[in-house]
């Protein structure tokens, strides 16, 4: 892990700072890049494009947002430790933005049987018949839905379901993230009404699988991640 000399310029401390790894769906750990000599600066102000980073994996060259490192003082400052800016993309190719990877389980699934929705708990029942239909197993819905909304979990995954009127929020897509990444694990966001559009916008970036659901009770894909998960299963 590295780690920087970190003063603060407030009570001049002076401190170390080991940079945070977390871990990229690959599996590979991964860590921003710290500014060796650049000086930190206290956080006054708080925004959404200062309190996250782009991180791209070194194994598998996958670029991901991840949470910008701080360090907080003993004086009580918060410090933000600068980064260095990510490396410049690659110009795109003339061909698609996206192409899903080849099918990777051993065997073609059968189709999908959905179940009709009636109720709340029929949706999150329908979910989970899908995930297990995906290849996903020890699929567990939750009895009573928990204040982290997580209504299925299963090996290496947690998902969310929701079943209201109107279309999932920006915050719902970023808490089912964060919860994915506290448990290193995947997720996955089933929505009734669709996405508001900086939802769907955060969850491509954050790599983030979504699926609408009808009253039939059948999920579809509304972003790449989601089209990936579909092609290549559990």
């Amino acid at each position: 892990m590295e780690s920087v000399p970190v003063r603060c310029p407030v009570c001049r401390r002076d401190h170390a700072y080991i940079t945070p790894v977390y871990p990229c769906p690959c599996g590979a750990p991964t860590a921003p890049q710290l500014l060796r000599g650049a000086a930190a600066e206290p956080i006054t102000h708080r925004t959404w494009n200062d309190d996250w980073v782009t991180v791209r994996c070194a194994g598998c060259g996958r670029r991901d947002q991840w949470p910008h490192p701080e360090l907080c003082c003993p004086c009580g400052t918060v410090l933000r430790i600068p980064v260095r800016p990510p490396a410049a993309r690659t110009p795109p190719s003339t061909g698609p933005s996206h192409i899903p990877l080849p099918r990777t389980v051993a065997h073609p699934r059968p189709a999908f049987r959905p179940m009709t929705i009636r109720t709340a708990r029929d949706a999150v029942a329908a979910a989970a018949l899908y995930l297990s239909w995906l290849g996903y197993r020890e699929v567990v819905q939750a009895r009573e839905r928990p204040s982290s909304r997580i209504d299925i979990r299963a090996a290496g995954l947690i998902a969310q379901v929701d079943s209201i009127t109107t279309p999932t929020v920006l915050r719902d897509v970023e808490c089912l993230w964060l919860n994915a990444l506290n448990t290193s694990v995947a997720g996955v966001f089933f929505s009734l009404a669709g996405y508001a559009p900086d939802a769907r916008q955060r969850a491509d970036g954050l790599a983030l699988p979504l699926f609408v659901m009808d009253l039939t009770g059948a999920p579809q894909p509304v972003n790449s991640p989601a089209d990936e998960l579909i092609s290549t299963g559990a």
